[in-house]
């Protein structure tokens, strides 16, 4: 399981720890991920995903998964988020139709 946020793509990156006496040391400085479970209100389930914190406060403030999901770019997602992406945005467009 790579160390990626599976919303934003955030990933691991390397970098050096600095002394005081600026000596270099080479370090990876990892994302914050945690195990969550988002629900998609237009199809009506639960998903798993592996997300970092920063991207939890980002679906809040975006008014939740759907609306997250809809405005992200695809390059940026995972597999399985481009696949639910697909879903909400066909179960959005059948649900306007219907209306």
């Amino acid at each position: 399981m790579s160390r990626r946020c599976e919303l934003t793509g955030k990933a691991v990156q390397s970098g050096n720890l600095v002394s005081h006496s600026n000596r270099k040391t080479r370090t990876r400085f990892l994302p914050n991920l945690c195990n969550v479970t988002l629900i998609s209100d237009a199809l009506g389930r639960s998903v798993r995903l592996r997300v970092a914190a920063a991207a939890l406060r980002s679906v809040e403030h975006r008014g939740g998964l759907d609306a997250f999901l809809i405005k992200a770019r695809e390059d940026e997602l995972s597999q399985t988020c481009k696949v639910l992406r697909r879903d909400i945005i066909k179960k959005t467009a059948e649900s306007a139709v219907a209306a």
